[in-house]
């Protein structure tokens, strides 16, 4: 009996097709998935939101709602995508009234910016609130000076008896009163421009690292030079004793020195030795020193990288 019914059963599967079974199994479950999903559904959907155009004079609260409830009145199909792949919604605060400390952003209002969002149908989704609550601090004022952070390394023959500039040279910023309590200037970000032969024209960005709630209000600017080919030259110069104490007789040796100059190509022919002075300060004398220094104390203004041939001057007292 019991080889009999092994022997039925066996028969049985091998006449069974499960090919079949599970494909009908799945057609059937894929016509049942199809018709609930086609069913119209009243769902709630959170949609993510995202604050854009901010007032430069306000700083947005982090408590600020991160998303808005969506009642959906949709098929299945659209509410489990919405669901699954929810589309952030930037909320433009500019476009928002403020009204009791708040910045109120009216959903109505903006529907068409909405619409273009999130593709839907406002006529059978709403938002569950009206009116989107947006709480802020505001900002102060400061204007602070900008310092540049740019190293500028010429090419050989080439400088400038200017400075590097920078336009505007302060700027209007606005942030919470503690964080602008602590600055007193901003600078550029840092640059380094090696072997310049031209003039320098361009823009740096300031440097905001550290600075996430201060907001400036021209977060660029300009840096500008004149670089023009330069010449060494040199001239011979007398040295002038000074501030030697009365009745006594000092000398000094060497009398002259040689002094070196760089200047604009153009303007070489312009130097001449007596637009320089060059002085030994006898009153700068220390202790047992038995030599003094000179110094330039006079220069033209278009010529640079001044340095004397002498370093120290060697004097006697005669008696």
């Amino acid at each position: 009996m019991l080889k009999r019914l092994k022997a039925l059963t066996k028969t049985r599967f091998k006449k069974t097709n499960f090919n079949s079974f599970f494909f009908f199994l799945f057609f059937a479950v894929v016509i049942w998935i199809f018709v609930q999903f086609s069913k119209q559904y009243n769902e709630i959907i959170d949609i993510p939101v995202s604050y854009v155009n901010i007032p430069p004079d306000k700083l947005l609260s982090p408590d600020n709602p991160s998303v808005l409830k969506l009642r959906m009145e949709e098929n299945g199909f659209k509410i489990a995508w919405f669901s699954l792949f929810p589309p952030t919604l930037y909320i433009d605060v500019s476009k928002s009234v403020e009204q009791d400390g708040k910045l109120l952003y009216f959903i109505d209002e903006n529907r068409n910016e909405i619409l273009s969002q999130l593709n839907i149908d406002f006529e059978d989704s709403q938002f569950v609130k009206d009116v989107l609550s947006i709480q802020f601090q505001q900002k102060e004022e400061k204007i602070l000076p900008v310092i540049s952070n740019i190293e500028v390394n010429f090419a050989a023959g080439y400088s400038s008896i200017e400075t590097l500039s920078i336009q505007p040279d302060s700027v209007t910023v606005s942030g919470p009163r503690k964080l602008l309590d602590t600055l007193t200037r901003l600078t550029t970000r840092d640059l380094k421009l090696q072997k310049v032969n031209d003039d320098l024209d361009g823009s740096i960005e300031i440097d905001t690292s550290g600075l996430k709630d201060l907001t400036i209000y021209t977060p660029e600017v300009e840096y500008m030079l004149d670089v023009e080919k330069f010449t060494e030259g040199s001239v011979d110069v007398p040295i002038e004793l000074i501030n030697v104490p009365e009745g006594l007789n000092v000398v000094i040796f060497p009398k002259q020195t040689l002094l070196f100059f760089q200047v604009v190509l153009n303007d070489y022919s312009k130097v001449n030795a007596s637009d320089f002075r060059v002085v030994a300060d006898f009153s700068k004398l220390q202790g047992n020193q038995d030599f003094l220094i000179p110094e330039i104390s006079k220069k033209p203004a278009f010529t640079t990288n001044h340095r004397l041939n002498e370093k120290r001057i060697q004097f006697i007292i005669k008696k």
